[in-house]
């Protein structure tokens, strides 16, 4: 037997997934997550403060709403796998993204990089070493 085994659940997914993010400002936020990540509205709901974009991974979405005291602290941290970590680095920084420190080597394995949204989400690049 090769592989993983089944799982077996009584949700049937749908193959999609929102990750809900507070932000205090959200046209601030939608240029930032367009210029800087390169995602797209999808929905807008301007009278909830709301927007979703889709992310290049198909099925993941980001959700943004706007509220007055974005929550940011711990929590969950959506880490984006990429191919090349210093070149996407480079793209952030020159928008002015700010990272908590320099790129990390993990166990020789994988690079990671922290990163964070005008509001201080906290988001991780991920690049596998082979």
């Amino acid at each position: 037997m090769s592989g993983s085994p089944e799982v077996s659940t009584a949700i049937e997914y749908d193959g999609r997934a929102v990750c809900a993010l507070d932000v205090s400002d959200l046209e601030r936020s939608l240029k930032w997550y367009r210029e800087a990540l390169g995602f797209e509205v999808v929905h807008r709901l301007d009278s909830w403060g709301w927007a979703e974009l889709t992310t290049p991974l198909p099925g993941i979405n980001i959700g943004i709403g706007q509220v007055e005291q974005p929550q940011t602290e711990g929590g969950t941290v959506i880490t984006f796998g990429v191919r090349d970590i210093d070149a996407a680095r480079r793209h952030l920084e020159s928008l002015g993204t700010r990272f908590d420190g320099e790129t990390r080597l993990v166990a020789d394995e994988v690079r990671l990089a922290t990163f964070y949204d005008p509001d201080g989400n906290t988001f991780m690049l991920s690049e596998r070493v082979t």
